[in-house]
């Protein structure tokens, strides 16, 4: 992060502002706290007990103890830190954020609509293009949008950094345009490949970004809540192309439409983003301290300028460093938070996620369910309502429960399911077990394992690598999802569907016992609070 200059504008005033509002602050929120406490404990919202992590520091910073400025910090058992959140006087700024939310949330409308569109569709324009006898081909379909994702989840980080978080966006919008109108108009299997791959390239992108630019101009307080959103438009972007594919049984074609749909959403999001603040974060890093608090401004209102100035001023006070290379994600200084964002992705993904989506059209036809479409759809809403209750959770939860509540409950729901298919006791009960462990499984990942690893991916990486180790740690979510759906069904085919569901379930009890271990709580803290936390041992 390059050196501050805000506090030597106009001849040394602007410093001399900043520690007045900082004793001032400091003053007014240590009398309010008193009073507040003496009525309720967490009249404010914020929990007492709230561990931070973030990325700058050493590996044993994340088991350090520092105190540090507007925080008091405890040691807790097994070396954990436990803070106790600052008490500060909030100012509700929500409304002001929520359109530029909504705005980068149309990536997330696109990621899910692209994963999701191609299953109905596959059947109707592989006969259009020929290739109804070619599986290999069809595979190709739909794989090259993963390989074009992971590509593209490596490539954002370093855009966010070079052009910033909006310019990246308005970029990003063009591949998947392109990418949708050259699959809606394809008449050879080569030009649907084309587009499929840069429609790929573009979600992978928007993967890296959306998380990012949500973290970075939300206010702590409901951070989690916004964070979490981007998990919940990638559901409905998911059930939007389901809802696409009705028509297809009476109109074969429609599959082209289905696609050119996806054009909309694209040209709206690079319009949305010209009109969109940047992220004070990295217009600071920038050096741009006049747009910063323009920014700002246009953020969180003109009252909260000063405080969020000085937590950027203090986070950056002492560092004059560069933005991290690719190779400084594998050093001592940050390999061990950068290992902890990658394990959650791969967690996430070898979990079971994408297996059991595969897998659960065959499970429901078994309790007599044989519409692909109504299996596909309770699937979804599940997601759906999972998501939307963990949104409503994430920051009174916080985000380390939610992620060992939610794995807990994979495991269990595994091996239901597991046993569903091995115990003879439980056959005449099969598929209505069979429903509930699928249903019980996708509610469970919608309520941590899903939504949280992006969103505390921003939040526990330094700022001068959290584009970066966002990327990377995406780049090993396309790359373990490209993977298990090269790979899946061979497995089944060799080992059974119950000893795989079995493995999933072995797989999510490691992840409980590597997310005790080694990931601690964020919630209630600034990225600047979180980023300090960790720095002060550098």
């Amino acid at each position: 992060m390059q050196t501050s200059t805000y506090a030597v504008n106009k001849s040394g005033f602007g410093l001399h502002k900043h520690r007045l509002f900082r004793e001032t602050h400091s003053l007014v929120s240590t009398r309010s706290s008193d009073l507040r406490m003496t009525k309720k404990n967490n009249c404010l919202g914020i929990s007492l007990g709230s561990a931070s992590m973030g990325a700058r520091g050493t590996v044993q910073s994340f088991f350090g103890s520092t105190a540090k400025p507007r925080s008091v910090r405890a040691q807790a058992s097994e070396g954990d830190i436990e803070d106790v959140a600052p008490a500060k006087i909030q100012v509700k700024s929500s409304a002001s954020v929520l359109p530029y939310v909504g705005v980068a949330c149309l990536g997330a409308i696109l990621f899910g609509y692209h994963l999701g569109v191609v299953n109905g569709a596959l059947e109707y324009l592989a006969k259009d293009l020929g290739i109804a006898e070619n599986t290999v081909l069809q595979g190709w379909v739909v794989s090259t949008l993963l390989a074009g994702a992971t590509v593209g989840s490596f490539t954002g980080g370093s855009m966010a950094d070079k052009f910033g978080r909006t310019k990246t966006f308005q970029l990003d919008a063009i591949p998947l345009a392109v990418g949708a109108f050259l699959c809606a108009t394809s008449q050879s299997i080569e030009t649907m490949i084309i587009g499929r791959l840069l429609a790929g390239f573009g979600i992978g992108i928007s993967s890296a970004i959306v998380p990012l630019y949500i973290s970075e101009i939300s206010p702590t307080e409901i951070r989690g809540t916004l964070g979490s959103v981007n998990q919940l438009f990638i559901c409905i972007g998911i059930l939007a192309a389901l809802v696409a594919g009705l028509p297809l049984a009476g109109n074969p074609l429609w599959w082209r439409t289905m696609f050119g749909i996806s054009v909309v959403p694209s040209v709206l999001l690079a319009l949305g983003m010209a009109f969109s603040p940047e992220s004070p974060r990295w217009l600071y890093q920038q050096g741009k301290i006049s747009e910063a608090e323009l920014s700002i401004k246009r953020l969180f209102g003109k009252e909260r300028v000063a405080e969020v100035m000085s937590d950027l001023d203090a986070a950056g006070k002492g560092s004059s460093e560069p933005e991290a290379g690719w190779f400084d994600l594998f050093s001592s200084r940050y390999w061990k938070v950068v290992s902890v964002g990658a394990a959650l992705f791969l967690f996430q993904q070898l979990a079971g996620i994408n297996a059991v989506v595969y897998y659960s059209t065959s499970v429901f036809r078994s309790a007599g369910i044989t519409s692909d479409v109504a299996a596909s759809a309770l699937v979804g809403a599940a997601n759906v309502f999972g998501t939307t209750i963990a949104s409503s959770l994430m920051d009174k939860k916080g985000r380390k429960s939610l992620l060992l509540t939610s794995f807990a409950g994979m495991a269990a729901s595994m091996l239901l399911l597991s046993l569903t298919f091995t115990w003879k006791a439980l056959a005449p009960y099969s598929g209505t077990l069979a429903v509930l462990g699928t249903v019980l499984y996708v509610l469970s990942f919608s309520l941590g394992a899903g939504p949280v690893p992006a969103l505390l991916l921003p939040e526990i990486f330094a700022s001068r690598i959290r584009a970066k180790a966002v990327a990377l740690s995406l780049g090993m979510h396309w790359i373990s999802n490209f993977v298990i759906g090269l790979y899946f069904l061979s497995v089944v085919t060799k080992f059974g569907i119950s000893t795989v569901y079995l493995g999933f379930a072995s797989v999510c009890l490691l992840a409980v016992m590597y997310i005790a271990g080694n990931v601690v709580e964020t919630k209630g803290r600034s990225l600047e609070e979180i980023e300090r936390a960790l720095s002060a041992s550098v």
